[in-house]
């Protein structure tokens, strides 16, 4: 491939809107350093030295797709709370779209609230309201992603489902069937409770440890052809175009049905893993809106997700260092 064409990939990506739908949080950072055990009892003592907010889940989908040069649309649901608060000065701080934040009153906003000392996680703890949103405001999301597709060129839905709620059986049957309508791509990163409800979607990457509790797959994660054909079937019955498994360190699967391929993970200093998933189906949705093929979609993917392990917390991808990254893989 040449550096004309590689360009030509991320100019496109400019021109992409992409409406995501899933579940936002607030990431949380305490960063200390330890000096000493507790004498309370055999735990280290934080000494906090800096707090940080940063957007995670589907709101860091949307950092993503910025970061590479196109326009995120997001629905999901806050709560009305301080961390509520916090995650709308931070979708502002970024020139980021409100119209698709929903505020539910009787709902906690999702904090992940991470504790690192000298890079290191030592704790995470978790806020967050993990019950389906109401039907009501289910009605609402809907509506209101109905009239941006009437109204806007959007050329693919991402799902980003965390598992937190707000996407639900009924959202997935409605919008899927009005973006076939509508011609719109579809891709879904999906989670353990609505797996097996996600049908005709023109992407679908889940994790190792997603699909294998989706599928019941008894094998190994280094059971690449045993992987693949379970990957065929599913892909078969569900009617999706592409499947396409993370295996963290054993890199990614792809298959679309007439092509099966397997790509070794970059090899890289892994800081920290938060958020590469993200990276990943935000990268992976742009190749596929941009009509690039599988080839393409999974290496591009997996470098980014490797690159973006290289940063300690939730961070976007850089767009500049990917370029360069992708450019120097295939020239080497």
């Amino acid at each position: 491939m040449e550096k004309s064409l590689v360009e030509d990939t991320f100019e496109r990506f400019e021109n992409l809107r992409v409406l995501i739908l899933g579940d936002a949080m607030v990431d949380a950072y305490l960063w200390g350093k330890i000096e000493r055990i507790s004498p309370e009892a055999p735990i280290p003592i934080v000494t906090v030295t800096n707090r940080e907010n940063r957007l995670g889940g589907a709101a860091n989908v949307s950092l993503n797709i910025q970061a590479l040069g196109a326009t995120p649309i997001l629905f999901s649901v806050i709560g009305d709370d301080a961390r509520g608060r916090d995650f709308l000065r931070l979708f502002k701080k970024r020139n980021l779209s409100q119209e698709g934040i929903f505020v539910d009153q009787g709902r906690k906003t999702t904090v992940k609230n991470r504790v690192i000392s000298n890079g290191q996680h030592i704790a995470r703890i978790d806020e967050e309201t993990i019950d389906f949103i109401s039907e009501e405001l289910e009605k609402g999301i809907f509506n209101s992603i109905k009239k941006t597709l009437d109204e806007q060129k959007i050329d693919v839905i991402v799902f980003v489902d965390y598992d937190k709620g707000v996407i639900t059986t009924n959202l997935i049957t409605q919008v899927t069937q009005l973006a076939k309508e509508k011609g719109i791509l579809t891709a879904a990163d999906p989670k353990i409770r609505n797996f097996k409800q996600y049908r005709e979607i023109d992407l679908f990457k889940p994790n190792f440890n997603e699909f294998r509790s989706g599928t019941k797959f008894s094998g190994k994660k280094n059971e690449l052809d045993e992987i693949l054909k379970m990957a065929r079937d599913y892909k078969n019955k569900k009617k999706f175009k592409i499947i396409f498994i993370t295996l963290s360190e054993l890199g990614v699967l792809i298959s679309n049905g007439a092509e099966n391929s397997h790509y070794p993970a970059n090899i890289r200093y892994i800081a920290d893993v938060s958020g590469a998933g993200d990276t990943v189906i935000s990268v992976a949705c742009l190749c596929l809106a941009a009509g690039l093929n599988p080839d393409m979609i999974a290496n591009l993917s997996n470098m980014a997700g490797g690159l973006v392990c290289e940063k300690v917390g939730v961070v976007p991808i850089d767009k500049d260092q990917l370029k360069k990254e992708f450019l120097k893989m295939i020239c080497s």
